[in-house]
């Protein structure tokens, strides 16, 4: 299940193709991943908090002024959780890039108040008819949650505005030269926003001028400029005015909560804009609603798949004791998500002259040195169900893009754009890329290109899919 075979590059220098920053290392810095050590993501700045408790208690004033005979746990209960789960389905506790104006957000609250109150009045009727709330009741109460809730988020976001006027995070915006620096110029004159640039990422220049009426801003070229200007200026957020997955996660390692403003930016409600660009926030897939149900997976799937496996375990650590002698496991330093470095396990199909080769060696599927053993595991795939203790663990989860050794990923960031962006999700022992046949002696572009594609596009039934496709694939070994 390993992706192990193509042509690797000799050279060491940075990556810089049309005005792109690299994020690759300086000439002599060692092969590790260019990426900085991992920060803790500041919350989002209008937190969910005060909006749901707001929610909760617009629901509470409600019910309290209902006639005495309908106060019952079966209408509370019901309306608490349902008000919130479908304020939260719809994005109304999501932070988007300023605090919206609450009658942007009335429609969708109204309409899912009166969803959640309809729906808990029949629960009512039906489980204790006598205390059942007649039309005219539902309606006051009704009308009671909305001026509440009214109320309550215009005074929420109000102090937001105030707080984040008073405190402006400092940011810096991504984008083409001349469109970044005018964005940048409007946004500094703004501060109800809360976000004061101090910089400019430039991608490429677009032979516009930037505004006149404020300074140009420096313009970072390089991922050690960003890296300086990060620290300096304690920067924590990233606008972005054109999409770029390199480095959204680049600067997502810095703790930065990042920004897609204008056309990329997708579907957003009326309010939710920074001076009339459209904007939401990319949330690192890690944060998405589905990390929970992914991990679910992992652990139902792998720690059975261990268990039933046990045997077979068993039988080629005795293989390849019998066969090659001590050392049955092979440990080696791969790169998982967000560039964190973990040991990956397998059975060992070759004893490798030294640390040096085996970091850098590309491939020994061929290699004389292998014994039957070894060939056999290898075709099979079977030196790869160590893996399993690294899904447990969290090393990896079962689907996902394949670790690759630090040496390899450095030498590929610089020769294929978007190989860096693989690892804004956990990697995997198996992926969208394998499945098409990605793997052995194949092509690292197209496996970067399905590796995307799949990150862009996860659901957790897409890793079901992948599941027992490979499966059905292990009946026809092909190798790794």
């Amino acid at each position: 299940m390993t992706t192990e075979s193509t042509s690797v590059p000799s050279s060491s220098g940075p990556l810089s193709t049309a005005g792109r920053p690299s994020v690759a290392p300086p000439r002599g810095s060692s092969d590790r991943l260019a990426l900085p050590p991992r920060r803790r993501t500041l919350p989002a700045r209008f937190a969910a908090g005060p909006l749901m408790a707001v929610d909760c208690l617009a629901i509470l004033c409600a019910v309290a002024l209902l006639p005495a005979a309908h106060h019952a746990p079966p209408l509370l209960v019901p309306l608490v959780v349902g008000v919130l789960l479908l304020d939260a389905q719809a994005g109304l506790h999501r932070p988007g890039g300023a605090p919206a104006a609450v009658l942007d957000e009335l429609p969708a609250l109204a309409a899912r108040a009166a969803a959640a109150w309809c729906a808990a009045a029949a629960a009512l009727a039906v489980l204790e008819p006598t205390r059942a709330i007649g039309p005219a009741a539902l309606l006051t109460a009704y009308a009671i949650h909305l001026v509440v809730v009214t109320a309550g988020r215009a005074a929420v976001h109000g102090r937001t505005r105030r707080v984040a006027a008073a405190r402006p995070r400092s940011a810096l915006v991504v984008g083409p030269g001349g469109e970044a620096q005018r964005f940048a110029a409007s946004l500094g004159q703004r501060p109800e926003y809360g976000i004061r640039p101090v910089g400019v990422v430039g991608l490429r220049e677009d032979g516009m001028p930037p505004a006149a009426d404020l300074p140009a801003l420096p313009v970072l070229t390089t991922a050690e400029e960003i890296h300086r200007a990060v620290i300096q200026n304690s920067v924590r957020e990233a606008v972005f005015l054109a999409d770029d997955p390199a480095l959204v996660t680049l600067f997502q390692h810095y703790g930065c909560a990042t920004w897609q403003v204008g056309a990329g930016s997708g579907d957003t409600p009326m309010g939710e804009h920074l001076w009339g660009y459209a904007c939401r926030r990319t949330t690192p897939l890690g944060e998405r609603r589905g990390r929970s149900a992914k991990r679910l997976l992992d652990l139902a799937v792998a720690g059975p798949a261990l268990a039933v496996a046990a045997p077979v375990l068993m039988l080629c650590a005795l293989a390849v004791r019998l066969s090659d002698g001590p050392g049955v496991l092979f440990r080696q330093e791969r790169v998982g998500q967000h560039g964190r470095l973990f040991t990956l396990l397998k059975f060992r199909t070759l004893r490798p002259a030294d640390e040096t080769e085996s970091a850098t060696k590309w491939s020994v599927a061929n290699d004389a040195r292998m014994s039957a053993v070894g060939n056999f595991l290898r075709r099979s795939s079977l030196d790869e169900l160590p893996q399993l203790w690294n899904v447990l663990r969290g090393d990896m989860s079962l689907v996902g893009p394949r670790p690759e050794r630090p040496y390899f990923v450095a030498q590929f960031s610089r020769i294929h754009a978007g190989y860096a962006a693989r690892h804004r999700m956990p990697v995997g022992l198996t992926g969208l890329a394998q499945v098409h046949g990605l793997r052995g002696d194949t092509s690292i572009e197209d496996r970067c290109r399905f590796d995307n594609h799949y990150i862009d596009h996860w659901s957790l039934w897409q890793d079901v899919c992948i599941l027992l496709r490979t499966a059905a694939g292990l009946v026809r070994p092909t190798g790794s």
